[in-house]
């Protein structure tokens, strides 16, 4: 179990004020100055060090990406870009960190900027975040008004400006390139890669876009070294993480903890067990509703990292950690993520727009039974020609739970399929 020293995020409850002078007190915008003062490339070799991955879905090394920003100096802006659009089912920790810390994500803004070279920060908020968006906007300001942002930042010598923007509520704008079009006033759709937004993002400038998670925890492993956060997980899969449970679970609940915890050990210290026992669990969703169902005899002994769980055809996702006992209907469970995925395409790749479509009217009628054993390959091989034949991830994302719902509860589509045709039969 983590120790409350080991916390990144020691404020998540709320138990304490969000504001300026209680932020310092936490240890928030201490030596913000010194670490500054050591430059560009220290700051990016030290996230290189600490071995974090992006904690917004994809867990792509941090400090990697922001090593793809430009070197050279033409004088001309270059961003930073934090997605708090989160809308991943079952996720909400972005959501809390802005409600109760916010110092540590605008902290973070200004040190990532630093290190990216940036000149501006843009903070791209849900739109249904009303409360998480006013709380952070008086801590952007108490910043200012503090000399932590802006002209000659922390009195660092470093000019630095940021700004929050409230997105509309899309899905899709969670995908930074869609998130960058959406910034611009345009359409959020994604954009063709490449160009990737390392080289022509917002504006047509460099850009970096990083999830709130990741942005909020880079001030403390900064202060405390890429060695004591490294110390946590396993090697390629470091550090701590916010995990969110919900479900039927006795407690549900965010929490913050080391990787490479075991998924059971996760459910049960934190909380409260499987509603009605580790016996009555049916299945897990790991990493938010795209990442592919595991069954109980794989949550048994399956690890909450990136390369733990893909050892088992799954993810981490966003570690949002969605729990259904054996009273859960899973084929109708899948049906209604099926709709979700349909209504949330942008419309702007065929296989995405149709295919999910085609895939949520098949699942319809999967939930009763009222298909072919054959409609099962096909609704799979559907799925695939979906996944990776798009320009964003939206159509992996809409494919993976199908695909491993199919690969883990076929007998139970087949079942359902077989008793309406006895049924049928019979009448």
């Amino acid at each position: 179990m983590l120790d409350l020293k080991d916390r990144i995020f020691t404020n998540l409850y709320g138990a304490e004020p969000w504001n300026l002078d209680a932020a310092k007190k936490r240890g928030d915008w201490d030596g913000t100055k010194e670490i500054i003062a050591k430059g560009r490339d220290w700051i990016v070799e030290e996230m290189k060090a600490s071995g974090m991955r992006g904690r917004g879905g994809a867990g792509f090394p941090t400090g990697l990406k922001w090593s793809f920003m430009p070197k050279n100096d033409d004088g001309k802006p270059r961003y930073l870009v934090v997605n708090a659009d989160e809308g991943e089912p079952g996720t909400c920790k972005d959501r809390d960190i802005i409600r109760n810390d916010p110092h540590k994500l605008v902290e973070g803004c200004l040190l990532a900027g630093v290190g990216l070279g940036a000149t501006a920060g843009y903070i791209y908020i849900r739109g249904e975040f009303h409360n998480e968006a006013n709380i952070l906007d008086a801590a952007i300001q108490e910043a200012y008004d503090a000399g932590l942002l802006g002209k000659n930042a922390c009195g660092a010598g470093y000019d630095f400006d940021l700004y929050l923007h409230r997105g509309a509520g899309a899905y899709i704008c969670g995908e930074e390139t869609a998130l960058i079009e959406s910034l611009e006033g345009k359409k959020g759709q994604p954009r063709l890669k490449p160009p990737f937004p390392a080289m022509a993002g917002l504006y047509g400038r460099p850009t970096t876009v990083n999830n709130v998670e990741t942005i909020a925890a880079a001030p403390t492993i900064l202060r405390r070294g890429a060695a004591w956060f490294s110390s946590f997980g396993r090697e390629n899969n470091a550090g701590t993480k916010l995990f969110c449970i919900s479900g039927h679970v006795n407690t549900p609940c965010n929490v913050e903890e080391s990787m490479g915890i075991t998924l059971k050990e996760l459910i049960e210290r934190h909380a409260g067990g499987v509603r009605g026992g580790w016996d009555n669990l049916l299945a897990v969703i790991p990493g938010g509703s795209s990442t592919p169902v595991l069954p109980k005899h794989i949550c048994d002994t399956a690890i909450m990292d990136f390369d733990g769980l893909r050892e088992h055809q799954s993810g981490l996702g966003t570690a949002a950690v969605i729990v259904m006992d054996k009273s859960t209907d899973i084929v109708k469970a899948f049906a209604r993520l099926s709709y979700f995925y349909m209504h949330e395409s942008c419309g702007q790749c065929t296989p995405c727009r149709e295919g999910f479509g085609w895939v949520y009217r098949v699942m319809q009628r999967m939930v009763t039974g009222d298909a072919r054993i054959e409609e099962i390959d096909m609704l799979q091989q559907v799925t695939k020609e979906i996944e990776g034949h798009t320009i964003c991830a939206h159509g992996d994302g809409g494919s993976w739970p199908i695909q491993g719902m199919i690969r883990h509860f076929r007998p139970e589509l087949e079942r359902r399929i077989q008793e309406r045709l006895a049924a049928a039969r019979a009448a």
